[in-house]
């Protein structure tokens, strides 16, 4: 399995882009009218041919609009029919499934299996897929979801791979730890190296065609296959020299899967999207990679409009509170957002996207459009870790030796005790301890080899010499998981420790025997809490230990400064005001946030004197306070995207696109009350239907009107 690499794709400057690729959304229909979204980038799902219409007719239809292209297919399943059922080479290859050990293949759809990356489909993607959409012209490539599913590994293509890899006959997973473990590093390493050679691939044929192909991983984080018990590369794809960055897949399908907190499981949405969203950016923060944060207003599975609209804020804020990312994938499948029925709450009847909704959808994704990097941090204590690995995913299916993690709570025994009491806890991970400047802004650091294991016995190496140059190392586990005692590095090869935790302990000096709980280390210091973390979380009113531990770390050893516990999240971006109010907690307070503010949460864009947020909800907020020049005009918020925007004498216009079928919804900062208002369509028609209404408290406009992805042109006069 490689893990740590030398060779690195070159760097993410957005300054190096000829044009600007900072918003996207993934399609797999021609344009339409009713889904111009009018991103800077449209990815083209797919190399189907489709009623009639061909993969590069589908293209150039988004390219007529205005778009850049980019393509995504998936690496692990898709509509490879051709593959699958013969026609490519005239072999059926549905025999590469991934099967379980009922001897059932996991299908993604009919004749779509998820796959084992034999040669043959590796060899596929590269000649019938990749070479094809170069061929068209695009030179972006997003590579979805390698996923390799943990029930999975019983195939006769998983057990050639093994012999392969391993040198000895495959071994059932399900019949020891070990195996597991085995199969785990294979099913990693197997994507990881199918993702080489694809990628190693698009940048070789690009060259041959002078282009200069970019290739993309769109992956759910960590936290979420953890959860959900799939393996993949993830971090380590980092390190391949194909690799320019990554899509971050978020959203509410995954962050709604149920965690315990004080002995209660439960859906905690924003919780746990803030902490995959920050598990993905601390993979590849210190490699300094290209990373989009990706949103759906939806999701998969059927719900209501309701319930789509409180947890896309939710996520939707998660995004937001991490001010060092600025690129977004605004949605997935506008198709489905706008053109399919889905219920109404507390009934049965079906509708389209409510105005409403569609508007303030609008709305925030042209923010996003407009969102800035900030030095600012996230009030509260920014400088706890929380070390994370690629290993997480390989103990998590089947059970051995009665040992339970459910909902991965291991994890979240560290991370939600801190997050529920407003501390933004930062992720970590192990392989990219290697970068110096990983745990450069870390003060305290918790671990656990509870549910991962180290993957190099560097990793120890790195996190000793950290301590002893004065951080404070929190580690928990009661080390008896079956895992400990796996063929690996600390048990092999002249090692013989019991368990990893006995090799990190002897570099630090430290004897984890004796009855003591805190160890000076160098300048630094360790606390061992001999309980796994789940315990904190699985059983009410059981982290006050563990919440007394980090406090002591951070501020009498650490001496960071007083560990601030609060009941909410606030950040500053540019002129936005971005927040969460904690609910669980024993501050029940609302956070009111002093105006003049528009509250982008609502469609008709209010200017609040004050914005008061109540435990469990979130906000967004446009702070006319941090507006630089009042006296020029400026759109502050819309529906829509706007275009040619030109201030004059006593004048101001612009224009405005968006989808049809939707409303728009504007506020405008002018100088003075406009004494006329023109609204007009591309063929010179004036708009007669246009609300409007001024703020003089905020020297703000507000305008409504129906939509059009040809343009509405504004003009505006005083």
């Amino acid at each position: 399995m490689a893990v740590y690499c030398t060779a690195f794709a070159q760097k993410y400057n957005p300054a190096n882009e000829h044009l600007r690729q900072k918003t996207a959304f993934q399609t797999s229909v021609p344009w339409m009218p009713q889904i111009d979204v009018r991103s800077d980038v449209a990815i083209v799902y797919g190399v189907n041919d489709n009623n009639g219409m061909k993969f590069e007719q589908r293209v150039q239809s988004w390219r007529d609009r205005g778009y850049q292209t980019a393509f995504m297919t998936g690496i692990a399943w898709g509509s490879y029919f051709d593959y699958f059922l013969g026609k490519w080479d005239g072999q059926n290859h549905l025999g590469v499934g991934q099967v379980t050990k009922k001897g059932d293949t996991i299908f993604h759809g009919k004749n779509m299996p998820y796959v084992v990356p034999v040669q043959s489909f590796i060899e596929y993607m590269k000649t019938a897929i990749v070479k094809r959409v170069i061929d068209a012209g695009i030179t972006t490539i997003f590579l979805e979801e390698p996923e390799f599913w943990a029930r999975a590994g019983y195939s006769a293509p998983f057990k050639q791979e093994w012999q392969k890899y391993y040198g000895f006959p495959w071994r059932p997973q399900d019949e020891s730890p070990e195996n597991t473990y085995l199969s785990s590093k294979l099913k990693y390493h197997l994507y990881y190296e199918a993702i080489k050679q694809v990628s190693n691939y698009a940048k070789e044929y690009g060259k041959t065609k002078g282009e200069n192909v970019k290739v993309y991983i769109a992956t759910h984080s960590l936290v979420n296959y953890s959860s959900w018990q799939i393996v993949s590369p993830e971090a380590s794809l980092a390190s391949l020299p194909g690799i320019d960055g990554y899509i971050a897949q978020v959203w509410t399908g995954t962050s709604r899967e149920p965690t315990y907190f004080d002995g209660n499981k439960k859906e905690r949405v924003f919780e746990n999207a803030y902490l995959e969203y920050g598990s993905m950016l601390s993979m590849t923060a210190p490699t300094g990679r290209k990373l989009f944060f990706l949103t759906d207003p939806i999701e998969d599975w059927p719900r209501n409009w309701a319930d789509y609209k409180k947890n896309y804020q939710a996520t939707f804020t998660a995004e937001l509170l991490y001010p060092t990312i600025d690129n977004y994938e605004v949605m997935p499948w506008p198709e489905r957002i706008y053109t399919h029925p889905y219920k109404v709450a507390n009934s049965d009847s079906m509708v389209l996207i409510p105005k409403f909704y569609s508007t303030q959808m609008q709305v925030m994704i042209n923010v996003l459009n407009d969102m800035p990097v900030s030095s600012n941090h996230v009030n509260g204590v920014n400088s706890i870790g929380v070390l994370m690995s690629n290993s997480l995913m390989f103990q998590r299916f089947p059970t051995h030796n009665g040992f339970e993690d459910p909902q991965f709570s291991n994890f979240y025994g560290q991370t939600l005790p801190l997050v529920k009491r407003g501390i933004p806890v930062q992720t970590v991970h192990m392989e990219n301890l290697q970068y110096p400047n990983t745990l450069s802004k870390i003060k305290v650091l918790v671990m656990s080899y509870s549910n991962m294991k180290p993957t190099s016995p560097e990793v120890h190496k790195y996190i000793a010499d950290w301590v002893e140059k004065g951080g404070v190392l929190i580690y928990c586990g009661r080390d008896d998981d079956p895992y400990q005692s796996v063929m690996e590095w600390w048990d092999t090869k002249g090692n013989h420790y019991k368990s990893p935790s006995e090799h990190l302990f002897k570099l630090l000096h430290i004897n984890p025997a004796s009855a003591q709980q805190k160890f000076r280390a160098g300048k630094g210091a360790v606390y061992i809490i001999r309980n796994n973390p789940k315990e904190f979380v699985m059983q009410s009113n059981n982290d006050a230990a563990y919440l007394d531990i980090v406090e002591k770390a951070y501020e009498s050893d650490a001496k960071a400064g007083r560990l601030i516990l609060k009941n909410n999240f606030y950040l500053e971006r540019g002129p936005y005001d971005i927040v969460s109010v904690l609910d669980e907690n024993n501050n029940s307070k609302p956070l009111i946030v002093k105006g003049p503010v528009i509250d982008l949460f609502n469609p008709e864009l209010p200017v609040l004197a004050e914005k008061r947020v109540e435990p469990g909800e979130q906000s967004l907020l446009y702070d006319l306070k941090r507006v630089a020049d009042k006296t020029h005009p400026k759109v502050l918020a819309s529906a829509a995207r706007i275009y040619e925007a030109k201030a004059g004498i006593r004048s101001f216009s612009f224009i405005a696109k968006s989808p049809v079928n939707t409303l728009n919804s504007m506020r405008v900062l002018l100088p003075a009350k406009p004494a006329e208002v023109v609204a007009a369509d591309n063929k010179g028609q004036q708009v007669t239907d246009v609300k409007t209404s001024w703020d003089s408290s905020s020297g703000t406009l507000y305008l409504g009107f129906n939509n059009s992805p040809d343009g509405i042109k504004v003009t505006l006069k005083w």
